[in-house]
C-alpha cells in the first residue's frame, strides 16, 4: 500500500510539473499588442488628437511584453505624407514594465519628429484621402542610450538586431 502511495505521489508531482511547464510555455507564446481606448485599429483617430483639436497624444495600452524585453520604442509615422514616410512621435526607452501612456502621457525619452520636437505631433494631413497613422511599438532587448534628440532614423539603426516583437495599431485621419 505504501508504494502504491508512494508510486501515486510521485505520478502527480511529474503531471503538476508537466503542467506548469505547458503553461509557462503559453506564457512565453504571448503576442505583442497595441490598442486604445480612443479608437479601433483602422478606426478614425478621433479629432482631439489631432491638429483639429488640442492635438494631445492619444492614451495607448500595451501587453503580451515578451520576456527578456529590456525597453520598448513606440514611433508614430504617416506613410501616406506627400513628401514621404512624416514621423509624429518618437519615444524610446520606455521601460519593459510598462503598460502604456494616458492620454498626453509618456514613459521614456522622446526623439525628434520630422519637424525636429520631441514631442508628439497630432495627425494633420492635407485636404484629401484620409491618411493611416501607424502607432508601431518594438520590445527591444536593451537599453538604446542614445544622444539628445535623435530622429526615427537613429532610432531604427540603434534597434537593429534587438527587436524581440513588434505590433501596429493604425489609425486613420484626414480633412
Amino acid at each position: 500500500m505504501r508504494l502504491h502511495t508512494f508510486l501515486l505521489s510521485g505520478l502527480m508531482t511529474l503531471l503538476a510539473i508537466w503542467m506548469l511547464s505547458i503553461l509557462g510555455i503559453a506564457a512565453d507564446a504571448s503576442e505583442l499588442q497595441i490598442s486604445s481606448a480612443s479608437f479601433a485599429n483602422g478606426d478614425t483617430i478621433p479629432a482631439q488628437f489631432t491638429c483639429d483639436g488640442a492635438a494631445h497624444s492619444p492614451p495607448l495600452a500595451w501587453s503580451g511584453v515578451p520576456k527578456g524585453t529590456t525597453s520598448m520604442v513606440l514611433l508614430v509615422e504617416d506613410p501616406d505624407a506627400p513628401s514621404g514616410t512624416f514621423v509624429h512621435w518618437v519615444v524610446y526607452d520606455i521601460p519593459a514594465s510598462s503598460s502604456g501612456f494616458k492620454e498626453g502621457g509618456v514613459e521614456g525619452k522622446e526623439g525628434a519628429n520630422s519637424t525636429g520636437k520631441d514631442s508628439y505631433m497630432g495627425p494633420c494631413p492635407p485636404p484629401g484621402s484620409p491618411h493611416h497613422y501607424h502607432f508601431r511599438l518594438f520590445a527591444l532587448d536593451t537599453n538604446l542610450n542614445l544622444g539628445a534628440d535623435p530622429n526615427a532614423r537613429a532610432v531604427r539603426d540603434a534597434m537593429a538586431g534587438h527587436i524581440k516583437q513588434s505590433a501596429d495599431l493604425v489609425g486613420m485621419f484626414g480633412h
